[in-house]
């Protein structure tokens, strides 16, 4: 018989609110807009340790920190081959494939690591940034860790990352 366990967490103060716009395939983008995000994550692991998955006290304050760095923020998707992005004095300036910019100070930016500001892609950059931090932190590896990026009420994207065994 093989056993697994899983915790579920989600605290009010797991939200951002952020600003974004979306590049499609052909090139068009949505206009920029906002949402106040809220994430729920689920971690998994074969056995218990010390009669628990992780600690609860332990994976709050890391699903908090990464929330609270997307807070009140426009999130530019750096990796989008259809954006150019440049700095000038202290903002970044952001060219469209519209021909559109936004000039915006970098203090109010985030440049993330993705190739698109999707609830999906943010979904895959929190996971990421939830598990490095468990792992440098913890030396602790989720089984699988399951994040939900909620962008508005009843409409999330869900990310399920698998360790490889």
């Amino acid at each position: 018989m093989s056993l697994s366990f899983s915790i579920k967490v989600y605290k009010q103060y797991f939200n951002f609110a952020s600003s974004h716009f979306m590049i499609f395939e052909n090139g068009t983008r949505e206009p920029l807009h906002g949402h106040n995000y809220r994430v729920q994550i689920k971690g998994e692991a074969p056995k218990l340790s010390g009669d628990m998955v992780f600690d609860f006290l332990d994976i709050k304050p890391i699903v908090r920190e990464v929330c609270d760095s997307l807070d009140h923020k426009l999130l530019i998707p750096k990796d989008n081959p259809l954006l150019k992005i440049f700095t000038e004095n202290k903002n970044y300036v952001i060219v469209t494939p519209d021909e559109s910019f936004f000039s915006v100070p970098m203090t109010d930016t985030l440049l993330l690591p993705i190739l698109n500001t999707s609830s999906e892609r943010l979904a895959i950059y929190i996971c990421d940034e939830i598990r490095n931090k468990v792992l440098t932190k913890f030396n602790y590896t989720f089984t699988s860790l399951e994040v939900e990026v909620e962008e508005t009420p009843g409409q999330s994207a869900v990310y399920l990352h698998r360790e490889q065994l």
